[in-house]
């Protein structure tokens, strides 16, 4: 297959290369990106530092809806109790601020007139004052700001907010969710080349790039968690992805199903790429997701749904040690799942195969 060659200087190519990417050029597990979501990742900046995940939450709106009212009073709350603060000290501070004019009035202190003691407390108590104030000024105040218009700097500057997002997509049973990687982490592939199979570097970054996103991306972890609470240290939630994604899916340009659970960066030579992150197909995830949650309601309706969680944190660990879930690991997980379940009186495998009527995983041994 022809190559497009390279441009000189360290340009980066078009976006078109990413349709004469073949597999065979590309390192395991990197995969070109699903043809499919071209005109998402159209709408995507091209960094080559950044990581997507996109993911589909399929929990009922109404629960979606009951998540998001948290946020929503967390920031009313913030914001009456900034309005309220203002109400209080603005006129202590135009006092102050009449007093350093030159203008007396009850604020103004002489120091020769106070005792040391007293001049302390006053001191003291204008000091912490101020600080309450600078603390709910520069840390407190931009949470309700951010939530309604999003940041104005940093990395998640024009990428939307949370109350846009709601505004524009509104609450569905199935929803798109686009995470996007933090720098506190994504620094890694700065300056490094993770398809580049020689140099220390460049094996690390891969490295690390594969380990977050398979640990991010664990059905179970998916399965635990609604769409909106995966942000965490590593990853943030893409507002604006998630809205151009919603619109592809409403214009009929993309289908639903092709965001279930895909990993996405840009490469300089090679246009966007994937992970591949061995979950099978889409309609394995969705019959994968299917399953666990016929097994959840069942340990629900025996009062024993903390049992499923409890085992999605012991196969999340199990997966994410070094030298990874190899078969001996998966053997000795099966058998501290069933142990743990025959302690709080469960038959794990006869509870499984009633309430999802298979053997397992769909496309899983």
């Amino acid at each position: 297959m022809t190559q497009t060659a390279k441009p000189k200087g360290g340009a980066r190519l078009s976006g078109t290369s990413k349709s004469t990417t073949s597999s065979k050029s590309l390192p395991h597990p990197f995969i070109p990106a699903p043809k499919a979501l071209s005109p998402f990742t159209d709408t995507l900046p091209k960094s080559s530092t950044t990581v997507y995940i996109t993911h589909i939450d399929p929990r009922p709106a109404t629960f979606k809806r009951n998540i998001f009212l948290v946020p929503i009073s967390v920031n009313v709350a913030v914001v009456a109790l900034f309005c309220w603060r203002m109400w209080v000290i603005a006129p202590y501070y135009f006092f102050l601020l009449a007093s350093m004019l030159g203008y007396e009035n009850h604020t103004t202190i002489r120091a020769a007139d106070l005792a040391w003691g007293e001049l302390a407390r006053v001191i003291g108590r204008r000091t912490l004052t101020f600080m309450i104030d600078f603390l709910l000024a520069i840390f407190v105040w931009p949470w309700p700001y951010e939530f309604v218009f999003g940041a104005s700097a940093g990395e998640a500057a024009g990428r939307g907010s949370p109350a846009l997002w709601r505004w524009k997509v509104g609450f569905r049973e199935k929803e798109v969710y686009v995470r996007r990687s933090r720098i506190s982490w994504s620094k890694v592939l700065d300056g490094r080349d993770i398809l580049d199979r020689d140099g220390k570097e460049n094996r690390e970054a891969r490295e690390a790039v594969i380990k977050r996103v398979r640990e991010a991306t664990q059905p179970m972890i998916l399965q635990r968690k609604t769409g909106y609470v995966t942000m965490d240290g590593e990853w943030d939630l893409d507002w604006k992805a998630m809205v151009d994604a919603t619109k592809l899916v409403d214009k009929k340009e993309i289908e639903l199903e092709e965001f279930g659970t895909v990993a996405l960066l840009w490469h300089e030579e090679h246009g966007w790429i994937s992970i591949d992150l061995g979950q099978g197909d889409t309609k394995q995830q969705e019959q994968r997701r299917k399953q666990l949650e016929a097994f959840r309601k069942a340990l629900a309706a025996l009062d024993k749904e903390e049992l499923f969680f409890r085992w999605v944190e012991m196969i999340q660990f199990e997966t994410t040690q070094p030298g990874g879930f190899t078969p001996e690991r998966q053997v000795a997980a099966a058998k501290k799942v069933r142990d743990m379940f025959h302690e709080h009186g469960v038959d794990f495998d006869g509870l499984w195969k009633e309430a999802v009527g298979t053997d397992g995983l769909a496309g899983m041994p």
